[in-house]
């Protein structure tokens, strides 16, 4: 499964938009099926060497706002196999009720 088609890209604001929004919006979740961490996508926007970062919110060993790229989440896997995974049913939430 491809982590970022052309319609999400659509949908993902750009880096720094919401820096004054005080509800952000959540539009795209990853997610590991092998442990619990998930990225929910709140900004981003492709860079000068074809990478994709991100910014959104982090459940992984805490619950944080920050950074990562698309080329890092494609990176992981699990016997040679994808391990990052976009949740099909997500639909644009609140952070507040993540």
């Amino acid at each position: 499964m491809k982590l970022l088609t052309e319609e999400i890209r659509k949908l993902i604001l750009p880096l720094y938009s919401t820096e004054e929004v005080e509800e952000k919006v959540a539009v795209v979740k990853f997610f590991d099926p092998y442990s619990s961490w998930t990225w929910y996508v709140i900004e981003g926007e492709e860079q000068e060497n074809g990478d994709y970062l991100f910014f959104g919110l982090v459940h992984g060993f805490e619950r944080e706002y920050g950074y990562f790229a698309l080329n890092e989440l494609e990176s992981i896997d699990f016997m040679g196999a994808p391990r990052i995974e976009r949740d099909l049913y997500f639909s644009p939430t609140p952070v507040s009720k993540l």
